[in-house]
């Protein structure tokens, strides 16, 4: 079970029906605040497409939900899905800044599409606080191989597999995918498995 906790922000967020699981809190932000947190939604089809590929335990944590894009393609899988994100968009179980989130060794796999700004400490937290066997999915841009401190983080916790994208899929800021026609940006799903060690394998999909 995911413990309660206050809704507690302390991050500069700016950049680029219920479950067994609960989390409470509300909030109230206007329209400019919800294109400053980062939040670009993801087509439905980048969670067919990995769903095609991965099975997943049966609890879910979603904690970037945003409007749901992702969540409902998983409640429609047959997944108990616990939905929440940092705003509240009308969507999901509640308001909580997950990288405060400190209950270890949960239940659940994690899957999202994390605000890039804050991927890594998305992954790493991500890692921390589910159970041993337990699976780690980010929707990540394909640049999340490169850099000195995403080097070291791969080198401490290896992906099992990653998914990438023939085809580009779209990101769409603030949820209006009707102002997005084409992408020129790459993704990948990322996959962990807590307590992996070895190389990772890399599959194209899509």
């Amino acid at each position: 079970m995911i413990k309660r906790m206050p809704n507690i922000t302390t991050k500069d967020w700016t950049g680029n029906s219920k479950t067994t699981f609960s989390i409470i809190g509300a909030s109230s932000h206007s329209e400019k605040q919800r294109e400053l947190n980062d939040y670009y939604a993801t087509d439905p089809k980048a969670m067919e497409l990995l769903l095609e590929q991965e099975r997943f335990y049966h609890h879910v944590w979603e904690p970037a939900c945003g409007e749901g894009h992702l969540s409902e393609v998983l409640v429609k899988h047959g997944y108990d899905v616990h939905s929440s994100d940092i705003v509240d968009r009308g969507y999901g179980d509640g308001c909580v800044d997950f990288l405060l989130y400190n209950k270890r060794n949960i239940d659940v796999d994690i899957i999202t599409n994390p605000p890039y700004k804050y991927a890594v400490e998305f992954v790493r937290h991500a890692l921390d606080i589910v159970g041993r066997g337990h699976k780690v999915a980010m929707f990540l841009k394909l640049t999340f191989l490169e850099g000195q401190k995403r080097r070291a983080l791969f080198k401490n916790t290896p992906p099992k597999i990653i998914y990438v994208s023939s085809k580009r899929i779209l990101c769409a800021p603030n949820g209006d995918f009707g102002l997005v026609k084409s992408s020129a940006v790459a993704y990948a799903w990322f996959v962990w498995e807590k307590g992996f060690t070895g190389d990772p394998i890399v599959k194209w999909i899509n």
